[in-house]
């Protein structure tokens, strides 16, 4: 089953200096259709203006992830964390029994970022931060997993969840498999570009569903960035 959520069907708000689509309900956009794709609870497409962000604020128990897909954000908790993470990289927040923490663009442009999170399936552990970059050429004609819930992934961040998060970058008419079962759920943004799954088009941010697929093949119609969420 393929399910397209064009970008101009998704909910949201523009508050001046944030303009938010969210790809499933949250705050104050609700469609019971779109609650959730299994584990995969949000994931919202935010524009920040320069020298804005998100003040402190506290989460719990959720693993939130977020990829940078222009400019930069800089991360501080009350863990004594801080970070800036730059376009085409990758932080993972592990909130746990609780963390508070800001999320600032402090560039003199406009940041972009999809935001993340997956219900974790381990609860009851401490806060965690992360991040690392993950360079495009690595990604180049195939799908590297950025964030993992699972031991041998390599350099990827871990999630304490039964997901991964994962990410190509294709030329046109390049095509890229990525392997799944039946009773997994993975959910696809192009971050740019266009292409092609099971000769459907799915436009940059636009929103694919995706489940009861053995193997996942993405062909792109348009020199593309994807980023994918393996869920249970």
């Amino acid at each position: 089953m393929i399910d397209l959520r064009p970008f101009d069907s998704l909910g949201g708000d523009n508050h001046g200096w944030l303009d938010a689509k969210h790809h499933f309900s949250f705050a104050g956009y609700y469609d019971e259709n779109r609650v959730h794709w299994g584990n995969l609870r949000v994931w919202n497409d935010d524009t920040i203006q320069p020298k804005t962000g998100f003040p402190p604020h506290p989460h719990r128990d959720m693993e939130i992830i977020t990829y940078v897909r222009k400019g930069a954000i800089t991360h501080q908790d009350n863990l004594g964390n801080k970070g800036r993470t730059e376009a085409g990289d990758v932080q993972v927040m592990s909130a746990g029994t609780g963390i508070t923490h800001s999320e600032y663009n402090m560039e003199d442009e406009v940041t972009q970022i999809f935001q993340i999170w997956i219900i974790p399936t381990r609860n009851g552990e401490k806060p965690s931060w992360g991040a690392r970059p993950f360079p495009k050429g690595e990604r180049a004609g195939q799908f590297v997993t950025l964030a993992s819930g699972y031991d041998g992934d390599g350099d990827a961040l871990p999630i304490r969840t039964d997901a991964r998060v994962v990410a190509a970058t294709l030329k046109a008419g390049e095509s890229a498999e990525y392997p799944l079962t039946a009773v997994r759920k993975a959910y696809l943004v192009p971050a740019t570009g266009a292409v092609e799954i099971d000769g459907i088009r799915v436009n940059a941010r636009d929103g694919v569903a995706i489940s009861e697929i053995e193997t996942l093949r993405v062909t792109a119609i348009e020199d593309s960035e994807i980023v994918l969420v393996d869920a249970a």
